[in-house]
């Protein structure tokens, strides 16, 4: 599979403002304020990864997405003054979060597993039909083109 960079950098401004929204939605539930930014926070850094690793699987993409997620969940344990301090400027404390929680690593599962399926199915329904026409698109042009030559050279 090869993403394109341009769609997964979109994707990653989208989840921001949706992540960003749903702090601020004052009318919904309160699951919603507890756990759908984690998770999309995880999707986020599933299109992050999916990004710079553009070859690479989705069930890897996904992998690194949760390893990743659980990495600075478990760093949230850890309490210094120099990372305190990092946490509690607003971007240190999207990127880094303040306190451990079990929970949070469920909703950082779920939201990889969101990308996954959102790929798998985005990907494989949409994106490859276009991408194998625009292949045969290329074939075609070629081969009319390498024929014209041999014709030429006649």
């Amino acid at each position: 599979m090869l993403r394109n960079r341009f769609l997964y950098f979109a994707l990653i401004l989208f989840t921001i403002a949706l992540g960003l929204l749903s702090r601020r939605i004052t009318a919904a539930p309160q699951w919603v304020h507890l756990y759908l930014g984690d998770v999309l926070w995880a999707l986020m850094v599933f299109w992050g990864i999916g990004f710079l690793f553009r070859r690479k699987s989705t069930v890897y993409v996904a992998g690194v997405t949760v390893l990743f997620s659980v990495v600075i969940e478990l760093s949230q344990l850890y309490h210094a003054s120099w990372i305190d301090a990092i946490r509690s400027t607003t971007m240190g404390g999207l990127i880094l979060g303040f306190g451990f929680l079990w929970s949070d690593i469920i909703c950082y599962t779920v939201g990889a597993a969101a990308g996954l399926a959102i790929e798998k199915l985005f990907y494989r329904k949409y994106l490859c039909k276009k991408i194998q026409f625009q292949v045969l698109k290329i074939q075609f042009i070629f081969y009319l083109h390498f024929i014209n030559r041999k014709i030429s050279v006649c």
